[in-house]
């Protein structure tokens, strides 16, 4: 069987793609994160907190939730609905630390949790923070270093 064959049997076998579909729920549900995001903050502003600590305590409160969401299963199926609407936001990130954490927890603290915490969201962060020491250390010998 040669590739364009091949090609043609897995179109006819797929079913159709709902591009739009998906990103209208994908924006609804990503910007209904958001705006929690920003009623949380709001709030926490007019409790006196100042600024910065209001945007602390609202990404704190949104992990939370995203973390107690995939423990309770809810958040995978928030994902499923929406898809990147539910990946992009930073309660896309607690859900990828939380959800093999908790996936693996019957495997021990060490070798289950703490092994597989970071099996999704590890290699982005390792990419992150490799990128910034590099852009880091351009920046200081280049042009702006004192």
């Amino acid at each position: 069987m040669d590739k364009q064959t091949y090609a043609d049997m897995v179109k006819a076998a797929s079913p159709p793609t709902a591009v739009f579909g998906n990103c209208v729920r994908a924006f609804f549900v990503g910007g209904g994160i958001c705006v929690l995001g920003q009623v949380l903050h709001d709030a926490f502003l007019g409790t006196g907190l100042a600024r910065d600590d209001a945007g602390l305590v609202t990404a704190a409160v949104l992990i939370l939730l995203a973390v107690l969401l995939t423990a309770l299963g809810v958040y995978e199926k928030i994902g499923k609905f929406a898809g990147a609407g539910s990946i992009v936001p930073i309660t896309g990130f607690a859900n990828s630390v939380a959800a093999p954490a908790i996936e693996h927890k019957k495997e021990g603290l060490v070798l289950g949790v703490g092994a597989k915490m970071f099996v999704i969201a590890g290699p982005v962060l390792i990419y992150g923070i490799m990128a910034s020491v590099v852009v880091g250390l351009v920046y200081y010998f280049v042009g702006g270093g004192s």
